[in-house]
């Protein structure tokens, strides 16, 4: 499955930007810009959160904007903006990203600080 969406302007939710996400079932593709490009992909097993913000505008005009928070280094948040079917994309997101973190066995950890015990030598006695 793919979705294919381009991020849309709030006023009437026209989709007159240079940005289009595609999201498939291994990556998420970011491409913005129009004379210089950009392009940012986002493993599925890299995501490890996603959020639905729909402002009142956003209502009114069918939108929604889809945040990914994600291990990558470079990105670790990823944001979909202001995109129709953003609560169907957002569900698939999260199925998806579930199910590839299933097949490459991969665990998701949360980093709670050592506090300086990297400064304790165990190995010297006193």
């Amino acid at each position: 499955m793919e979705y294919v969406e381009k991020k849309r302007l709030l006023f009437f939710g026209l989709p007159w930007t240079f940005t289009k996400y595609t999201v498939r079932e291994e990556d998420v593709v970011i491409n913005s810009g129009l004379l210089k490009t950009y392009e940012n992909n986002c493993y599925m097993y890299k995501i490890q959160d996603v959020e639905l913000q729909v402002s009142l505008a956003e209502r009114i005009f069918g939108l929604g904007t889809v945040v990914c928070f994600t291990g990558d280094t470079t990105h670790p948040r990823l944001v979909l903006e202001r995109i129709k079917n953003a609560k169907e994309i957002k569900d698939y997101i999260l199925k998806a990203s579930e199910e590839a973190r299933r097949k490459r066995r991969t665990l998701n950890t949360l980093d709670i600080g050592s506090d300086g015990i990297d400064d304790v030598d165990f190995d010297s006695h006193e």
